[in-house]
């Protein structure tokens, strides 16, 4: 199958399964499992953090740090485009009561600070309370430069608020900026990282904070239904994806590139090659191409993916050169 849905269907190495069938295992509501215990201490340190939590999923490791920042009646500032915003069931407003303040997007994924400045709410009775701004990175396949990071915590410091990154792709983020993961992660309060995209772990993310935060978030998963028991499995999974998949990112933003320029090579479709910085590839395809027949006709072939406008593409450690060549090729076919 080549699949360029998502960096979400990757799959376990045969090397990932075998540690997953050898992890200790224990009851991690009750803070026995050992493989869970191993990853959250690991995964703190790595990044630089006193603590860490393993969650289910990217989506409940942003509410769980949304909902330790903020309190019933208070707000976050982010992104138009932020998953946290768009794309997470509008979790912090239904089940945080914690309203987000999204302000536009700046061409490169940023926010524009000015624009944050003056989304801050006064202290007034009339007003949510202003508490936490929450960044994304990379946010649609684009970096946020280290300079643009080091002005966000200087900003937050002087207004007194919290800051949050959704690094769901945060260490695609990395491996373009050639830095350590702490260059980046350095610079926040709160960090998601999302093992089960790129870094090849079937489930999980890890939420990294202080010891309060993570003492506060932990109690929040277990009224959101999180507390897993026997999780070592999966946690000695992400432990072996954050050891072993981190470096390899680089691969995923070759082939992408290379994809790019293959599709510029057909006619109808036109990738800017400036825009592909990491594994995600945006593709804009003539209206006389029926993209929705097109990916019936390929998916026969094992060839997935998603008609979009523009069409979204996604590689990792699925898809190879020449799954793209394989790719090209179909479509080509298909024109």
């Amino acid at each position: 199958m080549i699949d360029f849905r998502s960096d979400t269907v990757t799959q376990p190495c045969d090397a990932m399964r075998q540690t997953m069938n050898n992890a200790p295992l224990g009851d991690d509501v009750y803070g026995d499992d050992p493989s869970v215990n191993a990853l959250e201490k690991y995964a703190a340190q790595k990044h630089g953090f006193a603590s860490a939590l393993f969650c289910s999923s990217g989506t409940q490791a942003n509410l769980l740090a949304l909902m330790a920042h903020c309190e019933r009646g208070d707000e976050y500032i982010c992104g138009q485009r932020a998953h946290n915003y768009k794309f997470e069931g509008g979790g912090a407003a239904v089940l945080g009561s914690i309203q987000p303040q999204p302000i536009e997007n700046e061409a490169d994924g940023s926010l524009c600070l000015d624009k944050v400045k003056a989304a801050i709410k006064a202290d007034d009775f009339h007003f949510a309370k202003t508490k936490l701004v929450s960044l994304e990175n990379t946010i649609g396949g684009q970096v946020l430069s280290l300079e643009y990071l080091s002005k966000a915590r200087e900003f937050v410091d002087a207004h007194k608020l919290a800051l949050h990154l959704d690094g769901a792709r945060v260490y695609n983020a990395a491996a373009k900026l050639g830095v350590d993961i702490t260059r980046i992660t350095g610079h926040f309060d709160s960090v998601s990282v999302c093992l089960s995209k790129g870094l090849g772990a079937p489930v999980g993310s890890v939420l990294l904070g202080s010891e309060a935060l993570v003492a506060k978030a932990r109690r929040w998963r277990k009224v959101l239904g999180g507390g897993m028991r026997q999780a070592g499995m999966l946690a000695a999974a992400g432990q072996y994806a954050l050891e072993h998949n981190t470096k390899r990112l680089s691969d995923d933003h070759d082939n992408a590139l290379y994809l790019a320029m293959q599709l510029n090579t057909l006619s109808g479709f036109n990738v800017e090659l400036n825009s592909v910085e990491t594994n995600i590839v945006y593709v804009n395809v003539d209206a006389n191409i029926d993209l929705a027949v097109m990916c019936q006709r390929l998916a026969t072939q094992n060839i997935l993916f998603s008609p979009g406008t523009p069409l979204r593409l996604v590689t990792h450690l699925g898809i190879t050169k020449e799954s793209v060549n394989t790719f090209i090729q179909a479509l080509a076919a298909e024109i």
